[in-house]
């Protein structure tokens, strides 16, 4: 997004979506915190980026763990760090064999002004994926909108296949907090056909304090 000029940045809400470990894709629609976004934020996790093998930066995101707790508070928190482990299974392996976490995964796909998608750590190609539910789970609730952007929601390929795309149809449970210039970085390596030109990875992840 670093070569999109700022009206169309706003224009085209760019969604930012990546499987994570119950195949769904994450979106993270771009755009900065509210007051408001920030009063329902119950969690603050991260991701670690790396283009090409070098640092990119850091991805701050707030979870509305009050609203959805299953979708942003207990699946989210167990696969970004320690602090629940029983959410992630006894010891934070799936039935795959793969430890339930984003660390290590890719953005296999990455569209200019539409989305990224990754974190699908057991196949690499978003045809995978796993959570604590199992492969996919149902809607949680429609409570939150996609009033703007930096918005995180889960995507679907239908009612209640949640391994969740928009209101009525994508669970939100989430926003960007800051770093969208890592965003940014990571959009300009994408293609209209969504290959990568180089490959960005989910370096670290966890879980910073309130």
């Amino acid at each position: 997004m670093a070569t999109m000029a700022s009206k169309q940045r706003s224009a085209a809400a760019t969604w930012l979506r990546w499987f994570v470990l119950f195949i769904g894709a994450v979106v993270l629609v771009q755009a900065k915190a509210s007051k408001d976004n920030l009063k329902e934020v119950t969690h603050k996790v991260y991701f670690d980026i790396e283009i090409g093998g070098k640092p990119a930066g850091r991805i701050v995101m707030g979870l509305f763990g009050k609203t959805v707790p299953k979708t942003a508070g207990r699946i989210v928190m167990g696969l970004f760090g320690k602090t629940v482990p029983k959410t992630a299974g006894e010891k934070g392996i799936g039935k795959s064999g793969k430890a339930l976490h984003y660390k290590g995964s890719a953005f296999h796909r990455i569209i200019p002004s539409f989305m990224i998608q990754g974190g699908d750590f057991t196949l690499g190609d978003g045809r995978g994926g796993e959570s604590i539910y199992g492969s996919k789970f149902a809607d949680e609730n429609f409570k939150l909108k996609h009033t703007g952007p930096g918005f995180l929601s889960m995507a679907n390929a239908g009612p209640d296949t949640n391994g969740s795309q928009l209101d009525g149809k994508h669970v939100v449970f989430g926003k960007v907090l800051s770093g969208m210039d890592v965003v940014y970085k990571i959009e300009a390596e994408g293609r209209q056909n969504g290959s990568p030109k180089s490959k960005v990875v989910i370096a670290d992840s966890g879980e910073l304090p309130l």
